[in-house]
Protein backbone atom coordinates (compact mmCIF):
# COMPACT_ATOMS: atom_id res chain seq x y z
CA UNK A 1 0.00 0.00 0.00
CA UNK A 2 1.74 3.41 -1.23
CA UNK A 3 0.17 6.71 0.34
CA UNK A 4 -3.14 7.85 0.24
CA UNK A 5 -3.96 10.80 -1.42
CA UNK A 6 -6.02 13.80 -1.54
CA UNK A 7 -6.35 16.70 -3.59
CA UNK A 8 -8.00 20.12 -2.48
CA UNK A 9 -8.55 22.33 -5.59
CA UNK A 10 -9.36 25.97 -5.04
CA UNK A 11 -11.30 26.23 -8.80
CA UNK A 12 -11.22 29.74 -9.05
CA UNK A 13 -7.18 30.11 -8.23
CA UNK A 14 -6.74 26.98 -10.87
CA UNK A 15 -9.15 29.01 -13.48
CA UNK A 16 -7.54 32.97 -12.98
CA UNK A 17 -3.71 30.98 -13.13
CA UNK A 18 -4.40 29.50 -16.07
CA UNK A 19 -5.90 32.31 -17.82
CA UNK A 20 -2.98 34.55 -16.72
CA UNK A 21 -0.08 32.86 -17.17
CA UNK A 22 -1.10 30.62 -20.19
CA UNK A 23 -3.95 32.39 -21.79
CA UNK A 24 -6.04 29.02 -21.79
CA UNK A 25 -8.64 27.34 -19.39
CA UNK A 26 -9.19 24.02 -21.17
CA UNK A 27 -6.93 22.01 -18.40
CA UNK A 28 -8.14 18.10 -18.22
CA UNK A 29 -8.81 18.13 -14.54
CA UNK A 30 -8.58 14.49 -14.57
CA UNK A 31 -5.18 13.96 -16.48
CA UNK A 32 -4.10 16.69 -14.04
CA UNK A 33 -4.70 15.00 -10.93
CA UNK A 34 -3.26 11.91 -12.07
CA UNK A 35 -0.21 13.68 -13.27
CA UNK A 36 0.71 15.52 -9.51
CA UNK A 37 -0.76 11.92 -8.03
CA UNK A 38 1.88 10.37 -9.63
CA UNK A 39 2.25 6.79 -8.77
CA UNK A 40 -0.01 7.35 -5.03
CA UNK A 41 -3.28 5.61 -4.23
CA UNK A 42 -5.78 8.57 -5.25
CA UNK A 43 -8.65 8.38 -2.58
CA UNK A 44 -10.48 11.65 -3.19
CA UNK A 45 -10.59 14.65 -5.37
CA UNK A 46 -12.29 17.27 -3.97
CA UNK A 47 -13.12 20.98 -6.39
CA UNK A 48 -14.15 24.00 -4.78
CA UNK A 49 -15.81 26.36 -7.01
CA UNK A 50 -18.97 29.71 -6.45
CA UNK A 51 -21.81 29.18 -9.03
CA UNK A 52 -22.55 31.84 -11.19
CA UNK A 53 -25.86 33.97 -10.94
CA UNK A 54 -28.13 32.40 -13.53
CA UNK A 55 -30.18 35.41 -13.34
CA UNK A 56 -27.12 37.88 -13.72
CA UNK A 57 -24.71 35.74 -16.02
CA UNK A 58 -27.30 33.40 -18.01
CA UNK A 59 -24.56 32.52 -20.74
CA UNK A 60 -21.63 31.98 -18.17
CA UNK A 61 -23.85 30.10 -16.33
CA UNK A 62 -24.30 27.15 -18.69
CA UNK A 63 -20.43 27.28 -19.55
CA UNK A 64 -19.64 26.68 -15.96
CA UNK A 65 -22.56 24.03 -15.59
CA UNK A 66 -20.78 22.26 -18.85
CA UNK A 67 -17.49 22.44 -16.41
CA UNK A 68 -19.26 21.24 -13.89
CA UNK A 69 -21.12 18.20 -15.27
CA UNK A 70 -17.12 17.46 -16.79
CA UNK A 71 -15.68 17.78 -13.03
CA UNK A 72 -18.63 15.83 -11.60
CA UNK A 73 -17.71 12.85 -14.16
CA UNK A 74 -14.03 12.27 -12.92
CA UNK A 75 -14.06 9.70 -10.49
CA UNK A 76 -13.72 9.97 -7.19
CA UNK A 77 -13.98 13.51 -7.53
CA UNK A 78 -16.43 15.96 -5.52
CA UNK A 79 -17.82 19.16 -6.39
CA UNK A 80 -17.93 21.86 -3.15
CA UNK A 81 -19.80 24.71 -4.67
CA UNK A 82 -19.77 28.20 -2.44
CA UNK A 83 -21.75 30.98 -3.80
CA UNK A 84 -21.32 34.32 -5.70
CA UNK A 85 -22.59 37.43 -3.94
CA UNK A 86 -23.71 39.98 -6.55
CA UNK A 87 -23.43 43.55 -4.99
CA UNK A 88 -25.56 46.50 -6.18
CA UNK A 89 -22.79 47.80 -7.54
CA UNK A 90 -23.02 44.93 -10.08
CA UNK A 91 -21.85 44.56 -12.91
CA UNK A 92 -19.44 47.48 -12.53
CA UNK A 93 -17.94 45.30 -9.96
CA UNK A 94 -17.39 42.02 -10.17
CA UNK A 95 -19.20 39.10 -7.52
CA UNK A 96 -17.02 37.96 -4.81
CA UNK A 97 -17.37 34.05 -3.52
CA UNK A 98 -18.56 33.38 -0.22
CA UNK A 99 -17.37 30.37 1.97
CA UNK A 100 -15.43 28.48 -0.26
CA UNK A 101 -11.94 29.11 1.29
CA UNK A 102 -12.88 28.16 4.28
CA UNK A 103 -14.69 24.70 3.19
CA UNK A 104 -11.38 23.89 1.59
CA UNK A 105 -9.37 24.68 4.59
CA UNK A 106 -12.13 22.78 6.92
CA UNK A 107 -12.38 19.81 4.46
CA UNK A 108 -8.79 19.16 4.42
CA UNK A 109 -8.27 19.99 8.42
CA UNK A 110 -11.37 17.32 9.13
CA UNK A 111 -10.37 14.44 6.66
CA UNK A 112 -6.44 14.76 8.21
CA UNK A 113 -8.22 14.29 11.79
CA UNK A 114 -10.45 11.42 10.25
CA UNK A 115 -6.96 9.79 8.98
CA UNK A 116 -8.71 9.55 5.61
CA UNK A 117 -5.49 10.22 4.06
CA UNK A 118 -1.26 10.53 4.19
CA UNK A 119 -1.00 13.77 1.86
CA UNK A 120 -3.18 16.12 1.08
CA UNK A 121 -2.19 18.28 -2.03
CA UNK A 122 -3.29 21.72 -2.15
CA UNK A 123 -3.97 23.00 -5.57
CA UNK A 124 -3.96 26.74 -4.43
CA UNK A 125 -2.06 29.92 -4.21
CA UNK A 126 -3.72 31.80 -1.55
CA UNK A 127 -1.21 32.60 1.63
CA UNK A 128 -4.43 32.13 3.84
CA UNK A 129 -4.35 28.71 3.46
CA UNK A 130 -1.44 28.80 5.29
CA UNK A 131 -2.63 27.74 8.52
CA UNK A 132 -4.77 25.17 7.51
CA UNK A 133 -1.62 23.74 6.14
CA UNK A 134 0.20 23.66 9.68
CA UNK A 135 -2.73 22.19 11.17
CA UNK A 136 -2.88 19.42 8.93
CA UNK A 137 0.69 18.79 9.00
CA UNK A 138 0.65 19.31 13.56
CA UNK A 139 -1.59 16.47 12.98
CA UNK A 140 1.31 14.45 11.38
CA UNK A 141 0.19 14.24 7.65
CA UNK A 142 2.35 15.71 4.86
CA UNK A 143 1.10 18.49 2.74
CA UNK A 144 1.88 19.16 -0.64
CA UNK A 145 1.37 23.47 -2.33
CA UNK A 146 0.65 22.68 -6.32
CA UNK A 147 1.41 26.40 -7.07
CA UNK A 148 1.70 29.06 -10.29
CA UNK A 149 4.22 31.51 -10.53
CA UNK A 150 7.74 32.54 -9.21
CA UNK A 151 9.37 32.36 -6.07
CA UNK A 152 8.33 34.78 -5.06
CA UNK A 153 4.65 34.03 -4.97
CA UNK A 154 2.44 32.69 -2.17
CA UNK A 155 5.73 33.07 0.18
CA UNK A 156 4.01 31.97 3.15
CA UNK A 157 2.28 29.03 1.47
CA UNK A 158 6.05 28.09 0.03
CA UNK A 159 7.20 27.86 3.69
CA UNK A 160 4.69 26.27 5.25
CA UNK A 161 4.26 23.06 2.57
CA UNK A 162 6.36 20.15 2.92
CA UNK A 163 6.82 20.15 -0.76
CA UNK A 164 6.16 22.42 -3.97
CA UNK A 165 5.11 21.61 -6.96
CA UNK A 166 5.78 23.93 -9.58
CA UNK A 167 2.40 24.16 -12.38
CA UNK A 168 4.62 25.41 -15.16
CA UNK A 169 4.38 24.16 -19.02
CA UNK A 170 6.54 21.41 -18.54
CA UNK A 171 4.36 20.05 -16.25
CA UNK A 172 1.15 20.47 -17.65
CA UNK A 173 1.91 19.72 -21.49
CA UNK A 174 -0.35 16.74 -21.78
CA UNK A 175 -2.57 17.58 -18.94
CA UNK A 176 -4.57 19.92 -21.64
CA UNK A 177 -8.00 18.98 -23.20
Amino acid sequence: MGERVMIFIDGSNLYHSLKNYFKRTDLDIGKFCRKILQKRQLIRIYYYNARVGQKQEPELYKQQQAFFDGVNSIPYTELRLGRLVYTNQWPTVPPYEKGTDVQLATDMITHSYKGNYDVGILVAGDNDFAGAVQAVKDNGKHVEVALFGKQGTSQQLRMVADRIISLNSRLLKDCWK
